[in-house]
């Protein structure tokens, strides 16, 4: 017990900031501890995680009303722990740095996380690195709830990003005939943004995946998956998925709508799927639908230059 003492006190002298920042050690008299939350920080005592696939968070099981669909449980430790009671120093100077995303925020914690099967009741833990990033940061002293924060905002968050719409492409233009078919296709690409939510740092991606087409004529279509795809000029006037007839001559504007889908993922956790889409529009294109006249002539412009048809006439 000396000893212990002795090197707690070591530890606290070489490190003062990692004492401020780092949790209290508590003795469990069951001998069964793990990391949970309390009001005053993070404490050392007996709960169980679980990854929350709505909230793309472990969160602490903190009452049995907890349920989650996935089959693992995770807890944490601190990224230079070696057992309950002491930390590696020469782990200490590569400690993960983890600023507070505010300015009047607070650090965050360098943890490193396990996962066992959840079904095991004495499982064996294993490391586990949330997108391969190693130890990560672990913010606010109270995730279950302000996660929850995230998931209820995502959608809007979502929404609100600046995703490139798709560009839409019209064959031929900016003239097409009337009764012929006109190829109008659509390209659009997945985007990744990373984003600051509620202090969190969160990873999205946009995907494009449905398209809905709106032709100026008060014809449409859509939503449907297909983008289309262009044509060789020598085979303008086939008829594709998202090729049109224009029954009249006229000036139109052609435009294409984008729904996209998105997952996020906070502080490097595993990606979740947003519940909603996204909407974007594409600005539209105007398009001169011309009518084409055929005319037959009987005359040989060789032996009557004049004739309907011919050069010059």
């Amino acid at each position: 017990m000396a000893n212990q003492k002795l090197g707690f006190v070591f530890l606290g002298c070489v490190i003062i900031f990692a004492v401020l920042a780092l949790p209290e050690i508590a003795e469990s008299k069951e001998g069964d501890i793990v990391v949970g939350y309390e009001e005053k920080g993070i404490d050392l005592r007996k709960t169980d995680w679980i990854w929350d696939t709505e909230l793309g968070q472990a969160i602490p099981t903190l009452s049995s009303s907890t349920t989650s669909s996935d089959p693992n449980q995770y807890k944490y430790d601190l990224q230079c722990q070696i057992d309950e009671t002491s930390q590696d120093v020469k782990c200490l100077p590569n400690v993960l740095p983890c600023p507070a995303r505010a300015e009047d925020g607070k650090e965050g914690i360098p943890v490193v996380w396990s996962v066992a099967p959840r079904a095991i009741a004495d499982p064996t833990w294993t490391q586990w690195t949330p997108a391969g990033a190693g130890p990560t940061c672990l913010y606010d002293t109270k995730p279950e709830d302000l996660l929850p924060r995230i998931a209820a905002r995502i959608l809007q968050d979502f929404r609100n990003l600046p995703v490139i719409p798709a560009n839409l492409t019209l064959q031929p233009a900016p003239h097409t005939l009337k009764g012929a078919e006109t190829n109008v296709y659509a390209n659009a690409e997945t985007q990744a943004f990373d984003v600051v939510i509620l202090g969190q740092q969160v990873h999205v991606e946009a995907t494009p995946t449905l398209y809905t087409y709106s032709y100026g004529d008060g014809s449409g279509l859509g939503p449907t998956e297909s983008a289309g795809g262009p044509l060789p000029q020598e085979q303008w006037g086939t008829k594709t998925r998202t090729s049109h007839i224009y029954q009249d001559t006229g000036t139109y504007s052609v435009s294409v709508s984008t729904t996209f889908s998105g997952t996020y993922a906070v502080n490097n956790g595993p990606s979740l799927p947003i519940t909603g889409n996204g909407e974007f529009a594409s600005g539209g294109q105007t398009l001169e639908v011309w009518r084409s006249i055929t005319r037959n002539f009987a005359d040989d412009c060789t032996v009557n230059p004049a004739g309907d048809g011919c050069p010059g006439r």
